[in-house]
């Protein structure tokens, strides 16, 4: 790849706006050591002093693939970022950064904005304080960036759609990697994908979260702290969606009744089945049943032939 390529100013009309993200620049820099930085080639719209820092009104996310150097912002205090991070600067928010004049470092940047980013740093997936992502070398996030860049370069008709899904997928990597990474520094990997072993194996037998720490040589509490941080539930939430999820099976696919349902997947009564059934789907078991099952009927009714 070339030292340096910075496409700027991709134009998006109202319409592409309404797809949820649209991006505004992209591009790839290669910093020598003992070079100056930013360099002389870079964007006036995006350049900034290292002395005085810079405020952008768009969403940034950037991998260095090679080299170290150093970030900080207005909410994230001093600190190296070296090969295999990204980072995410934020619109509106003072941020510097710069490469190590030993190292140098290659970079590539990706700058976006739109309502689903925003619902995003809203529910919580990305935030000022944790800008930081321990991604790794990976090939895949740099074949993404160069994808981008390609299609800025021609933007042909639904550019921005597809740039958009770029964009998707390396907030995506960012968010996933980043976590994996952290729970393998844990060297918790095994004991959780244990854990969840032996939740699918007793997941009708009443098993207690307590019981399942105890058999991975586990305490509790950080049982159930690192088992919601590697799934997004609590143990006791888990065990009930995959309930949940095998009632909709024996609902769709048996005539068994709801109270023997309730009673097979160890609920302790058919209300409390109900209660926890309808709160997850909107439904009562008899409602989904009769849709599914309906569903089933009406397709099979229409004496579909397969070739």
């Amino acid at each position: 790849m070339e030292k340096a390529i910075h496409l700027k100013y991709l134009i998006a009309n109202e319409y592409d706006l309404l797809w949820g993200i649209t991006v505004d620049s992209v591009g790839f820099q290669h910093i020598n050591t003992n070079s100056e930085y930013p360099p002389g080639n870079h964007p006036l719209r995006y350049l900034f002093s290292t002395e005085k820092g810079r405020v952008l009104d768009e969403y940034q996310l950037l991998y260095i693939s090679k080299g170290k150097g150093s970030f900080i912002s207005e909410t994230h205090p001093l600190q190296q970022v070296e090969e295999g991070n990204m980072f995410l600067l934020f619109p509106g928010e003072w941020h510097n950064y710069h490469p190590d004049k030993q190292t140098g470092w290659d970079e590539y940047w990706i700058g976006f904005n739109g309502t689903d980013i925003n619902d995003r740093v809203e529910n919580g997936f990305f935030n000022k304080h944790k800008p930081i992502f321990k991604v790794g070398i990976n090939n895949d996030i740099v074949v993404l960036y160069q994808q981008a860049i390609n299609i800025a370069i021609d933007q042909k008709a639904g550019f921005q759609q597809v740039l958009a899904g770029i964009v998707s997928h390396l907030l995506g990597l960012a968010f996933s990697l980043n976590k994996n990474q952290f729970l393998e520094n844990l060297q918790v990997n095994n004991q959780i994908n244990k854990a969840k072993i032996i939740i699918v194996e007793n997941l009708f037998s009443g098993i207690k979260a307590e019981e399942i720490a105890e058999k991975i040589n586990m305490s509790y509490s950080w049982f159930r702290r690192i088992f919601k941080e590697y799934t997004g539930f609590a143990p006791s939430q888990y065990i009930q969606e995959l309930k949940i999820q095998k009632g909709k099976e024996l609902l769709t696919n048996t005539s068994l009744s709801v109270k023997e349902i309730a009673f097979k997947m160890g609920f302790e009564n058919s209300e409390y089945f109900f209660t926890a059934f309808k709160k997850k789907t909107g439904m009562t078991p008899i409602q989904y049943r009769d849709f599914t099952q309906r569903s089933r009927i009406e397709i099979t009714g229409q004496n579909i032939i397969s070739v």
